[in-house]
């Protein structure tokens, strides 16, 4: 660790997120190595996989265009267990209240949440509720805990990507940050921009029944961005990975914003998207399911893993250069999630 303190940059993550967890967090508490680290935990159990995961919600503002921390809650958890190609059961829920906060506020963000829950087909079960004095928290922060139930026996995780593999997204990039932005800072944009927070698990159930052993890995691209996403990937997985600036979508009101405030959409956190590898035979069938789903619609080739490496990522110009992609190097947009 290089700092003595714990910084913001440390929950972005980017390249401080993954030295808090790989030099202090990871070795304390369990000692996974990187190959192994994904979005939710494999269990065995004596009935077949299960998939647990757990995350935290401390978005500012709570409510922003298209949703708030609620629905963001359970669709973060839902897709957390889709993305290891599990079928959701359960989500647990703890509530820290900041002392202040109006029950109508509270009241709208249980309701979105109950009703992403029925959305998504999954169970709210059990929970926990604490409430802290004015100035302790910022409104409402909210963890969440979730398991599924993996129905096949397919290896879906970041290590899994081969060369040749083909990358889809299944839509456009950057939404969600930029909606938080835009609402925190009360930017008046031509165009309003909307969170694309959503649940996957619909669509996953769907790419694991048609490709099969075609589908390596799956990946939501939060905190971060595309570009720490596949990073993570490609450093678990040993491989190179080139992506094709022409073939990213994203929706001109989130890429000029991002001109105008310096951003790259490449690291603007996404709720509600997935990032896919699958083998090259198989990307038409795998854009064709995307596009047929109603959180697909946009859904592109974006790249392709090109060879064995020691994690690179690189990013072919529209003007024909490569670019080296790396980590998000500290915060560029706090508290998005």
């Amino acid at each position: 660790m290089k700092s003595d303190v714990i910084l913001l940059g440390h929950g972005s993550g980017g390249k401080l997120s993954h030295q808090l967890l790989d030099e202090l967090i990871v070795p304390i508490l369990s000692g996974i190595g990187q190959h192994d680290q994904n979005d939710a935990a494999i269990l065995a159990s004596p009935n077949g996989r299960l998939a647990f995961t757990t995350d935290s919600y401390v978005v500012d503002p709570i409510f922003f265009p298209g949703g708030n921390i609620g629905d963001l809650a359970i669709h973060g958890t839902v897709n957390d267990l889709a993305m290891a190609g599990a079928t959701p059961i359960a989500i647990s829920v703890g509530l820290i209240i900041e002392e202040g906060l109006p029950i109508a506020d509270l009241k709208l963000v249980l309701e979105t949440m109950r009703d992403a829950a029925v959305q998504a087909q999954v169970r709210i079960v059990t929970g926990d509720t604490k409430v802290v004095p004015h100035g302790k928290a910022d409104k409402l922060f909210i963890n969440t805990s979730g398991i599924g139930a993996i129905k096949h026996d397919l290896e879906i995780s970041g290590s899994n990507a081969q060369v040749g593999d083909k990358i889809l997204i299944n839509g456009n990039i950057g939404d969600h940050g930029m909606a938080v932005l835009a609402s925190r800072e009360g930017l008046e944009l031509e165009s309003a921009i909307r969170t694309d927070s959503a649940p996957l698990n619909g669509m996953v159930e769907t790419l694991v029944s048609e490709l099969g052993s075609q589908l390596h890995t799956l990946r939501d691209p939060t905190r971060g961005g595309v570009a720490t996403t596949l990073k993570e990937i490609a450093l678990q997985s040993e491989v190179e990975i080139t992506l094709e600036e022409t073939a990213l979508p994203i929706d001109p009101a989130v890429g000029g914003a991002c001109g105008i405030l310096g951003l790259d959409p490449l690291f603007v956190a996404n709720e509600g998207k997935l990032l896919a590898f699958v083998a090259a035979d198989a990307a038409d069938r795998a854009l064709a399911i995307m596009q047929c789903h109603p959180y697909g619609t946009a859904a592109a080739v974006i790249g392709e893993v090109t060879a064995t490496a020691a994690g690179k990522v690189r990013l072919h110009t529209a003007i024909g250069g490569l670019r080296a992609i790396e980590m998000l190097a500290g915060e560029q947009l706090p508290r998005i999630c």
